[in-house]
């Protein structure tokens, strides 16, 4: 059974963990399958290139196409009992209006629905946006949760409660980091951002007078857990996620988490982060308080941690995804 990863090329300050995790699902199954990867020759811009990366993931079909995350599009030319298709969120429908709406519905979800055998989705909760959105039955769509690279281990710190640091991955809208910059405007921290930062909110830190690290340029897996081991708390109040990585890694290296109550944050965290409204600087204000100033809240906190991020072990999940490219490889010769 021979398999390829059709994936996006990536951008230098797109998402940080995504292609980690696939890397993880190819070292599990190295000795079980065949796993070919093809990555887009060019960037997910304009019409020409994305027809010719379309016409380039058909000439590269094997007995299963698996289309990684935002590449979606690229399904459009696969044969469809070969085509297995992962969705990471909605979000983008959910920013979007107007032509625009209509025109990522129908290229990046509802085309791809149709022309895939099974669709994956990496939350409970990306599923049924997926099935709100396009109306996929519910019985074509797996949920097959992240699993976290190995490097993500055990590493006790001392908490800083004098000048705690705090760890914020990620710079997209949904990232909310104006607010988090907001809730933390009255408490003494150091504060680093993984990501592009625009001018607007570097004003904003300096004119607050928040101690700030801002890591612009990509950085590698071991960079970006040299900072999840330097912090005191990771920050993942979002508005809006598929998943949320950085709980899970947080919780495995033994940090204390804020993060949000909608989508699939919840699910994710379950009782191993301190779960406040995104949308309420005051909310997220008290629970990093919350976390800074009760000792025993923290230890609850990192304790469940650990016993969280045992759910996304990468053996469990590297099994569901062979289960499902053989139940693919199998209907497909029939």
């Amino acid at each position: 059974m021979r398999v390829v990863h059709f994936t996006r090329k990536p951008r230098p300050f797109g998402n940080f963990s995504i292609e980690i995790y696939f890397g993880i699902i190819r070292e599990k199954l190295n000795n079980r399958v065949s796993i070919e990867v093809v990555q887009s020759r060019y960037l997910s811009n304009g019409l020409i290139k994305r027809i010719y990366n379309s016409i380039e993931a058909a000439l590269h079909q094997k007995d299963v196409n698996h289309v990684l995350g935002d590449a979606t599009y690229l399904s459009i030319f696969l044969k469809k009992r070969k085509t297995i298709t992962t969705f990471l969120d909605c979000n983008v429908l959910a920013a979007s209006r107007g032509i625009k709406y209509l025109v990522i519905k129908l290229f990046w979800f509802n085309i791809p629905v149709l022309r895939s055998g099974f669709i994956t989705s990496i939350s409970e909760a990306t599923k049924q946006e997926l099935i709100k959105y396009t109306g996929c039955p519910s019985e074509k769509i797996r949920v097959i949760y992240v699993s976290i690279s190995e490097k993500f281990k055990k590493c006790e710190k001392s908490f800083d409660s004098g000048l705690p640091s705090i760890l914020q991955v990620g710079t997209a809208p949904n990232k909310n980091i104006s607010r988090l910059v907001e809730a933390i405007r009255d408490i003494p921290c150091r504060l680093t951002i993984i990501g592009k930062v625009d001018d607007g909110l570097k004003a904003k830190l300096k004119i607050y007078n928040i101690q700030h690290l801002i890591e612009e340029s990509r950085l590698t897996e071991d960079e970006i857990i040299e900072h999840y081991h330097k912090c005191d708390i990771v920050s993942f109040v979002s508005t809006y996620e598929g998943f949320g990585m950085p709980i899970i890694e947080a919780n495995a290296i033994g940090r204390c988490v804020i993060t949000g109550n909608t989508t699939s944050m919840p699910e994710v965290a379950a009782d191993a982060a301190c779960i406040v409204d995104p949308f309420s600087i005051s909310q997220i204000n008290l629970g990093l308080k919350k976390i800074i100033n009760d000792y025993e809240y923290r230890n609850e906190l990192i304790s469940n941690g650990y016993k969280n991020a045992k759910r996304f072990d990468k053996r469990v999940i590297a099994e569901q995804f062979f289960n499902l490219y053989q139940e693919v490889y199998q209907q497909s010769k029939n």
